[in-house]
């Protein structure tokens, strides 16, 4: 069962984010902060979870939230900073567009470049351990695959609506066949051997 947030004292947002490993599109980047008495049972890290969990869960998190924020970095922003430092870009935009700030933050993962005058913890697989970080992931998640199928309808030949940017066979060999879009992280290579570890299912 996931605890609701790190810890009790301070008012805390979790932060998570989507898309760092895709050839195309944003990073996208959460910031949720969730009432004390926040339930819902389906909640946990959203790639163990279906789309059609994700969006329910995502109409809950918004409703049910005391705040809640999505941002993003595009392509031409991680080519120029590199894909950990746009990670971070994209939660400190998040943090910053709270309604109510937080005085803690909960961040998914080992890493996180400091957002001013706030305190954090970064949790390996948070988003798997507590709530606040669980709807981030699912907040992240659904807002940058929205934005993906509605690119994918000006470059279909890449899939984007089924693999959401990742580097799936599909995905590499059309960007093998037809270039890079607009929209491709041109620092990402398209054949790096490590690519073939990804399955055609995307995250």
């Amino acid at each position: 069962m996931l605890l609701n947030c790190y810890q009790q004292e301070f008012l805390e947002a979790g932060c998570d984010e989507a898309g760092r490993g895709c050839l195309a599109g944003p990073v996208f980047a959460a910031a949720v902060i969730l009432p004390a008495d926040f339930i819902a049972g389906e909640l946990t890290d959203s790639k163990k979870l279906t789309h059609a969990q994700r969006v329910k869960l995502r109409v809950i998190i918004e409703r049910e939230a005391i705040a809640w924020a999505v941002a993003s970095c595009d392509n031409f922003e991680i080519d120029e900073i590199n894909i950990l430092n746009a990670s971070f870009l994209a939660m400190h935009r998040a943090i910053e567009q709270l309604r109510t700030q937080p005085k803690y933050l909960s961040i998914d993962g080992n890493r996180f470049k400091k957002y001013p005058d706030i305190p954090h913890t970064c949790v390996v697989k948070g988003d798997g351990k507590y709530l606040n970080i669980a709807a981030a992931s699912i907040l992240a998640k659904t807002h940058r695959d929205e934005f993906m199928e509605r690119i994918a309808l000006e470059y279909p030949h890449y899939q984007w609506h089924q693999n959401k940017g990742y580097p799936t066979i599909v995905h590499r060999n059309a960007a093998l066949e037809f270039g890079l879009s607009p929209y491709h992280r041109k620092t990402f290579t398209i054949t790096a051997p490590q690519l073939s570890l990804f399955s055609e299912i995307s995250e």
